[in-house]
């Protein structure tokens, strides 16, 4: 990957060099994180890159850069994105109801009490039915089994409802939410949830193809992104990392091995919301194309600039933020003068935020701490790369970022 001189993208080259040292020693070398790889860029250009830590564990083989990664939720922009493409050829709405096109929802409850300990659900009828744009920006009154809140989200556990390569396949694992009831009327509150799961069964509906051959046709295909997929292949195998992950009582541990990773076969349960592998070099060209779908450069066109604009605004009932409309114990943003788009995060305020950045930067990550963000603003985007779950775990994320806006001239 061919680096360019930072200085000349408007960038303080002294600043952004900070990043390197302050990553190896507050995280990498004191074992804080296995491995770390970060690529920043300017214009779509990249300007800054560094590869730190350990491949695999028990080796001091060094992260290779070209290591490929589990990205978890970071899967969750490109299905929205493929969403979208069926909206700009008339196959469907963001007002369309769900069960338009997902029947097994159709006459899903709301939970009103009751569920625990064997005890049956009470169940109130929804206010309105789910539409396409409450599965877009988490307003489905869907959840997930790992929320650890309520009766609702234990009996996603009871059910084998496991959103992290689960056990179950898409049109099954769908079918079974049907029989569930939702956490509260669809558009009346934000949780975090497996409503991009359901997004995926949408898009594989309405287009007439497995989700997985889709979004590589469609998406991958076009932008190059030729080591992003559901399952490592047995010629790449070497390049996926190990996944850790920090249990309160054991400490840091292993928990997927790169070597016989259940990554290396082709999952049963194709996840819009979290299933894919990727890489910097991939993940920054899908964070290219979405400045480019913004207008600030020539781009492929997987969508149109004025649909991506419509993606990449709060979408939230009554433009409201997460801090009056969030019921979710864990998700990938923080909340404070945040707003959630069609797949996105969507900084509304840096000033409640508290933390430098431009209104209208947009953004997600993944459970093992993987994170992306785009600022159309300043036209700067980063892609940074690790394998710990969970993800709330550090600081790092805020950190980096920080640093960065700091490096601008």
């Amino acid at each position: 990957m061919e680096i360019e001189d930072p200085t000349s993208h408007g960038f303080d080259g002294a600043r952004l060099a900070r990043v390197d040292p302050f990553l190896a020693q507050t995280y990498v070398q004191p074992g804080l994180l296995p491995c770390a790889q970060l690529l920043v860029a300017r214009d779509g250009v990249p300007v800054h890159f560094t590869t730190q830590g350990i491949h695999r564990a028990g080796s001091d083989e060094p992260l290779r850069e070209d290591a490929i990664f589990r990205i978890a939720s970071m899967t969750k922009p490109v299905t929205s994105l493929a969403f979208m493409a069926l909206v700009e050829q008339g196959r469907t709405a963001l007002d369309q109801p769900v069960a338009a096109v997902v029947p097994e929802l159709e006459h899903v409850q709301v939970h009103a009490g009751g569920g625990g300990d064997g005890e049956p659900f009470r169940t109130t009828p929804p206010e309105r039915p789910m539409l396409m744009v409450d599965l877009l920006r988490h307003t489905s009154g869907l959840t997930y089994d790992f929320q650890q809140m309520t009766p609702v989200d234990a009996a996603y556990r009871r059910r084998g409802l496991v959103a992290l390569r689960g056990k179950t396949a898409l049109e099954p694992f769908v079918a079974a939410l049907g029989g569930i009831p939702l956490e509260f009327s669809p558009g009346t509150a934000w949780n975090y949830s497996v409503s991009t799961d359901v997004l995926a069964l949408v898009v594989e509906r309405l287009a007439g193809a497995p989700f997985d051959r889709h979004v590589e046709r469609t998406i991958f295909a076009p932008l190059g992104m030729a080591d992003t997929a559901f399952a490592v292949p047995p010629d790449k195998i070497d390049r996926l990392t190990d996944a850790w992950m920090l249990d309160p009582k054991r400490g840091t541990m292993v928990y997927d091995r790169g070597a016989d990773s259940s990554w290396a076969r082709p999952p049963t349960f194709l996840s819009g919301g979290g299933g894919l592998v990727s890489t910097v070099s991939d993940y920054h060209k899908l964070c290219r194309e979405f400045l480019a779908m913004r207008g600030n450069f020539a781009n492929i066109g997987l969508v149109s600039r004025k649909t991506f604009e419509l993606m990449t605004v709060n979408h939230l009932p009554g433009g409201a933020d997460l801090t009056e409309l969030s019921r979710s114990m864990f998700s990938e943003a923080i909340y404070s003068g945040q707003g959630f788009g069609l797949g996105f995060g969507i900084n509304m305020d840096p000033a409640k935020a508290m933390a430098p950045g431009s209104a209208g930067e947009f953004y997600w990550g993944g459970i093992f701490s993987t994170y992306f963000f785009v600022d159309p603003v300043e036209r700067v985007s980063m892609v940074f790369m690790t394998q710990l779950m969970p993800s709330s775990t550090y600081a790092v994320r805020r950190q980096l970022k920080t640093m960065i806006y700091a490096a601008l001239r």
